[in-house]
C-alpha cells in the first residue's frame, strides 16, 4: 500500500459521504479522480485489506441483547469448543486470549430470544470448565478506526469528543428491518453505489439518505464506513486492557478512556470473585511492546494501578452480526471431537 491507499483507508473509516456519487467527493479531497479512488479501493478489497463498506448499527438500539462471554476451556479441547461456538449466528467475534479464561466471544440474540438460554446450549460441549457472562453495564465508546498513516498518529491523550445522539426509544418496524437488512450489506464500489439499495427498497436515494441521517441522529446507525481487516494491515497486537477501577470512579475513568483516539471500545462490565476487572478498553497496535507502552501511557493519565493486557493469540471468528436474518441454532449436529 502506498500513501494514497493509506490516506483513503483513513478517510473512509472516519467518514463516508452519503451522496449519490460518493467517490467523486472523496476524489476531490485527494485531488485525484473517482476512477483512481474506485480502482484502489477495489484492489484493497481484492487483497483482503478492506473487509466491508456498509452501515454499522448499534446492537442494543435494534432491540438485540448481547454479552461478552469468557470461558475457561481445557487446552486440548479449545479448538473444538471454539469451532462449535462459531456455528452460532449470533457469535461475531471469538478469540483465544493469554489468560486462564482462554476463550472470549461476543454473543448477540434478536428481540424475543433469551441470551441465557442461548448460552446454555453450549453447556453440552466437552471441555468447558468455567463460564463468565460479562454484559455491558455502561458503554463509553465503540468504534474501530485504525490509523493507517504513521506520521499522522494522534498523541496518546483523551482528546476526542463523545458523539451526542438523541435519546429516542426505537422499536423497529418491518420497514426498518428491511432498511437494516439492505444497509448492512457490503456496498459495491461503483459510481452510484446507493442506487441498488434504494431500488431494492422501492424508494428514492434522497429518501434513503434521509433515513440514514435519521438513524445516525438517534444512534441506531453508528456510522456508514469502511471496516478493515486488522491483521492484514499490520495491527496484530490487539490488546484488551482490563482495569480494576474503584466503583465511585468508574464513570469518570470510562469517559476518559473513551476519549483516547487509540481506544476503540470501552465498557463497564460486571466482576466476579475470580475476575476483579470492571472496565474494558481495546487497543490495536502493531507490536506487543507498542501496546504495553501505550497501556502505561494511558495508565499514568487515568491513574488506575491494577490492570492487565490480554492479547488475542488466535482469532477463531471475526464477522458482523447480520441483523434480522437469524436462523435458530442447536448443537444437535455437532462436529465430532477429533
Amino acid at each position: 500500500m502506498d500513501d494514497l491507499d493509506k490516506e483513503l483507508l483513513n478517510e473512509i473509516q472516519w467518514t463516508f459521504p452519503l451522496v449519490t456519487r460518493p467517490f467523486d467527493d472523496i476524489a476531490k479531497k485527494f485531488n485525484t479522480t473517482s476512477e483512481i479512488v474506485k480502482q484502489r479501493l477495489n484492489h484493497l478489497k481484492s487483497i483482503g485489506v478492506l473487509r466491508q463498506l456498509s452501515a454499522i448499527f448499534d446492537t442494543r438500539k435494534l432491540g438485540y441483547t448481547s454479552s461478552l462471554v469468557a470461558m475457561e476451556i481445557d487446552s486440548d479441547k479449545l479448538e473444538y469448543v471454539a469451532n462449535q461456538i462459531n456455528r452460532h449466528p449470533g457469535v461475531s467475534h471469538n478469540y483465544e486470549r493469554d489468560h486462564q479464561f482462554n476463550l472470549w466471544f461476543t454473543l448477540a440474540v434478536p428481540p424475543g430470544s433469551n441470551l441465557d438460554s442461548e448460552l446454555e446450549k453450549f453447556n453440552a460441549l466437552d471441555g468447558i470448565k468455567k463460564v463468565r457472562m460479562l454484559p455491558t453495564l455502561q458503554l463509553f465508546k465503540i468504534g474501530v478506526k485504525l490509523d493507517m498513516v504513521d506520521e499522522k498518529k494522534h498523541d496518546v491523550a483523551p482528546t476526542e469528543e463523545k458523539k451526542i445522539t438523541k435519546n429516542i426509544k426505537f422499536v423497529p418496524t418491518e420497514d426498518d428491518k428491511n432498511f437494516v437488512r439492505e444497509l448492512q450489506k457490503d456496498m459495491d464500489i461503483v459510481d452510484e453505489p446507493f442506487l441498488k439499495c434504494a431500488n431494492n427498497l422501492g424508494i428514492t436515494e434522497e429518501q434513503l439518505f434521509e433515513k440514514m441521517r435519521y438513524y445516525e441522529d438517534i444512534g441506531v446507525m453508528r456510522r456508514f464506513a469502511a471496516i478493515l481487516r486488522h491483521r492484514q494491515v499490520g495491527f496484530t497486537a490487539n490488546g484488551m486492557i482490563v482495569w480494576n477501577v474503584p466503583k465511585e470512579k468508574i464513570s469518570d475513568v470510562g469517559s476518559k478512556l473513551g476519549a483516547f483516539p487509540q481506544v476503540s471500545h470501552c465498557y463497564e462490565r460486571p466482576t466476579y470473585p475470580d475476575w476483579p476487572y470492571n472496565v474494558f478498553s481495546m487497543i490495536h497496535c502493531k507490536t506487543h511492546d507498542e501496546a504495553k507502552e501505550m497501556a502505561q501511557t494511558i495508565q499514568k493519565q487515568i491513574q488506575v494501578d491494577d490492570y492487565r493486557i490480554l492479547f488475542s493469540s488466535r482469532e477463531f471468528k471475526k464477522t458482523r452480526v447480520e441483523y434480522f436474518v437469524e436462523h435458530s441454532f442447536s448443537l444437535e449436529q455437532t462436529i465430532p471431537n477429533s
